[in-house]
């Protein structure tokens, strides 16, 4: 009990009242489904038996380093058969989020992340710029050095990016400051993830975070909690918010997308959130039911 609230231990009969109130699932990946590139234990027996109970199946992650086609190439090597339709990714998000405002065809993208955003951009038939590439490039702060950039490029991205640096930070603050009418775009704002299987580290709102206060302003925000992913979601399936559970590990991501889209939530402590930090007093995210990891749906259901 937390500010008076519960916290309800997922148990026999509300995992039987949960699956029986619900369609569909939406699973967030890291800390959930995997850590790094080591499967967590019990997924897929626990995903082939809602597969076998006739519940979709959707993977909702905040992770831009991939796009659809590379997560679904990693479920594959793990072992699980996922289709590029049932992933929803933030690189994803933010090609489709462009592509829906009618981004101008002449303009360029700038991004600051990994291949993933480049490639969703790309497939979405945008051209785009920085990435990996200008990881590699260094500034020299000398007397009397001027920075040119790309004066075409229209929106710039920030995600996760293990290639982050002073030059990208540079180049993506003189665009949004100097370009007109340059946008802002966020894949999410994850303070931190579990990138390996060992450690947590930086998540993409670290980045988000440092070209904010470049630019000294808000950027637009694509992936969870923002409600435009699941907009996007549901003109891909015929589905009802009330009836999908959305399966997450990280309270202000996870449990609160959820919420915000009208769907029941269930908190797993297989990832970054621990059962201390959700029934501290100053917590102020519920989600409806919680357990220790997804595998224990399958204990459950069999009682």
């Amino acid at each position: 009990m937390a500010n008076g609230l519960p916290n309800p231990l997922l148990t026999a009969g509300a995992a039987r009242s949960l699956v029986d109130s619900v369609d569909a699932f939406l699973f967030d990946c890291d800390g959930v489904i995997w850590k790094g590139d080591q499967l967590i234990e019990g997924v897929p027996e626990t995903l082939d038996l809602l597969r076998k109970m006739g519940k979709k199946l959707v993977f909702v992650t905040n992770n831009s380093r991939k796009s659809r086609r590379q997560y679904s190439k990693k479920f594959r090597a793990l072992g699980l058969e996922v289709t590029e339709e049932e992933i929803f990714t933030s690189s994803f998000a933010a090609a489709m989020f462009l592509k829906l405002n009618n981004f101008p065809p002449e303009k360029k993208v700038y991004v600051v992340g990994e291949d993933g955003i480049l490639e969703e951009l790309r497939l979405a038939g945008f051209e785009c710029l920085g990435g990996p590439e200008d990881g590699k490039k260094n500034i020299l702060l000398e007397a009397n050095f001027y920075f040119e950039h790309d004066k075409s490029v229209g929106a710039v991205i920030v995600g996760l990016d293990q290639y982050f640096n002073y030059y990208k930070m540079q180049y993506a603050s003189l665009c949004i400051r100097e370009n007109p009418g340059c946008l802002f775009i966020a894949t999410n704002r994850d303070p931190t993830g579990h990138m390996t299987s060992a450690q947590e580290w930086p998540g993409a709102g670290t980045m988000v975070a440092a070209v904010s206060c470049s630019v000294q302003k808000e950027p637009i925000v694509v992936g969870k909690p923002s409600s435009f992913l699941m907009d996007f979601l549901l003109k891909s399936f015929n589905l009802e918010t009330s009836r999908m559970c959305m399966v997450g590990d990280r309270l202000d991501t996870d449990i609160l997308f959820g919420q915000n889209t009208g769907c029941k939530t269930l908190l797993v402590l297989s990832g970054v959130t621990t059962l201390s930090e959700l029934q501290d007093a100053s917590n102020t995210i519920h989600p409806d039911l919680y357990t220790n990891s997804i595998y224990d749906l399958v204990g459950l259901l069999q009682q």
